[in-house]
């Protein structure tokens, strides 16, 4: 079924202190957005960048997500790091605390959690981990929603233990044929107009292609757009327009009409 609606998330906030990912530009990224992923402070982030970026979320009316990563600065979060499963919660604990503190601050709310880059990887392939992160959530934020891909361990514990849940497609990676992404620490500048033409076939048809050139299935909610991609403005500008062009609005994922969201968790396709 065609979408009429999907949320358009990007990751924010990614500098530290006096530095920041070259070419990254928040603040034109956050007027084509639905949703952002706020760094929080381990991969990305510190105290003054976070507080800033809630603010910008908060005046382009774009919902706020904690991003939380592996403590891994040096490696952007696309490191590894072994760990316990009750450690690396905690992490994930201190790091979605950070935002939400700063979005109450500033009279808004967290509307989502994502995790980062090779830590999201780890929950998808690692069911016991992501138990116990959902567990987590069903604690300190039952109302919030997880982003994941839909073929992940993450999403099907998700709906399992009643935690809102969001699937996301990735406009900016390849595909393998299991529906997972390709992982990539780093990726070279794309040609919009190809980029385009995926994103308008997974939103009309619920179809892309993998990388070794197979036509699968994929069912998703949100748009994922990283704002480390060489060009992600331009990029940005040109799904946007075409989503408009195709009649798909692009909102939140709280402002959905839930329906869709409701159904899916009680295990009824839609």
């Amino acid at each position: 079924m065609a979408l009429t609606q999907v949320d358009i998330s990007c990751d924010m906030g990614e500098g530290f202190g006096q530095w920041q990912l070259s070419g990254t530009d928040d603040a034109r990224l956050m007027t084509m957005i639905s949703s952002a992923n706020i760094a929080a402070g381990f991969h990305a982030g510190d105290p003054n960048l976070i507080d800033r970026t809630v603010k910008l979320a908060i005046a382009n009316k774009v919902g706020i997500g904690a991003h939380p990563g592996y403590r891994d600065l040096q490696g952007f979060g696309r490191r590894r790091i072994a760990g316990d499963n009750e450690e690396l919660v905690n992490d994930i604990v201190y790091q979605v605390g950070a935002v939400r503190e700063f979005a109450r601050r500033h009279g808004g709310v967290v509307q989502h959690v994502k995790p980062h880059g090779a830590l999201y990887m780890e929950l998808a392939a690692n069911e016991a981990f992501s138990r116990a992160f959902v567990d987590m959530m069903r604690v300190t934020a039952p109302d919030a929603f997880i982003y994941c891909m839909g073929a992940s361990a993450t999403y099907r514990i998700a709906r399992e233990l009643g935690q809102p849940v969001v699937r996301e497609f990735y406009a900016d990676r390849g595909y393998n044929r299991d529906g997972t992404i390709v992982f990539a620490r780093s990726v070279s500048r794309f040609d919009n107009r190809s980029v385009v033409e995926k994103v308008l076939r997974a939103c009309l048809e619920g179809k892309v292609r993998t990388d070794n050139g197979e036509d699968i299935d994929i069912g998703f909610e949100s748009i994922c757009v990283h704002s480390d991609t060489p060009g992600a403005v331009e990029l940005l500008e040109a799904i946007h327009t075409a989503l408009k062009e195709n009649d798909i609005r692009v909102v939140p994922v709280s402002e959905f009409k839930q329906e869709a969201v409701r159904r899916r968790e009680r295990g009824i396709h839609a």
